[in-house]
């Protein structure tokens, strides 16, 4: 029998490369929201990929990006304290555009654990982009890295979208891993508790119908879980954006409980209300009381 392999694997990048899609093909099912909003994920999220021979774990991380208030900063935190302890190193960067001075300083961040875990780059999005962007990005990324001498790099083309490369990036970082045990159930996708995964599963449809600077202040957590009734409070930071979300008759809330329900299991009642909590991305004690 193949010896069991097994550890722990970092997946970071800057805001929007597709880092909780591409976690979402690997491990076959949704562990991660998605939208195309900058920092949609707010905190780690693990996915468990089980296999005969190896168990998995993918850590999604907030995008790395230049903060400008105290949540972004605890964002920036969050994926940087994921680059310790774990076997290997996933940098995502896109296909479809240049490589900045942002993928550059995830890549660096990336290197600097160089004592440790192995280093893999996967350029996403392959199935956007012609075939002379993705060498261009495989050029630039490795003119990054190889800046860094003595590190060993390997780079995958890959789609979290169709799927293209991605057994080839899964087959790598299985081969990267040492042997070990089981950390999780075999039957176990993700380690997120269930009222924080509701939650986040909020957020989500909401950011999909509203727009300008409203997803960035919309914070969502359930206050309330006596199966099956859920309550979910949704937070704002000003007024006009409490109307927004709420919509005119109710009729974003109504769509936004309906979309998530669907993904519930079956019986759950869903409350959502909406509170306007001043600056809540600026006041510690908020961010600490949404565990963020």
């Amino acid at each position: 029998m193949n010896e069991l392999r097994s550890g722990f694997v970092s997946v970071i990048g800057r805001p929007n490369v597709g880092k909780s899609t591409l976690v979402n093909r690997i491990i076959g099912t949704k562990v991660s929201i998605a939208s195309p909003r900058p920092n949609t994920t707010r905190s780690q999220v693990r996915g468990v990929l089980n296999r005969p021979d190896a168990q998995v774990v993918f850590v999604d991380t907030p995008g790395l990006h230049r903060p400008r208030t105290p949540l972004g900063e605890r964002l920036n935190d969050a994926a940087q304290s994921s680059l310790e302890d774990v076997d290997v190193i996933v940098v995502v960067v896109d296909a479809t555009a240049p490589v900045g001075k942002g993928d550059r300083m995830v890549v660096e961040n990336a290197l600097s654990r160089r004592a440790g875990p192995a280093i893999l780059v996967a350029v996403n999005k392959v199935d956007l982009a012609p075939r002379r962007d993705v060498l261009e990005r495989l050029a630039e990324v490795s003119a990054v890295a190889g800046a860094t001498p003595g590190v060993e790099v390997e780079y995958f083309p890959v789609s979290s979208t169709t799927g293209e490369g991605v057994d080839a990036l899964v087959a790598a970082v299985v081969a990267a891993l040492p042997p070990g045990p089981r950390y999780y159930p075999e039957d176990m996708v993700s380690d997120v508790p269930e009222a924080f995964w509701v939650a986040d599963l909020v957020r989500e449809q909401l950011l999909a119908r509203v727009k300008d600077e409203v997803p960035h202040s919309i914070a969502c957590r359930v206050t309330e879980w006596e199966w099956p009734r859920v309550r979910c409070e949704i937070l704002v930071e000003r007024d006009s954006q409490k109307g927004i979300v709420i919509g005119r008759g109710g009729e974003t809330l109504k769509q936004v409980g309906s979309a998530v329900r669907a993904q519930m299991a079956p019986g759950a009642y869903l409350e959502l209300f909406v509170r306007v909590e001043k600056r809540w991305q600026y006041r510690d004690d908020a961010l600490d009381r949404l565990g963020l």
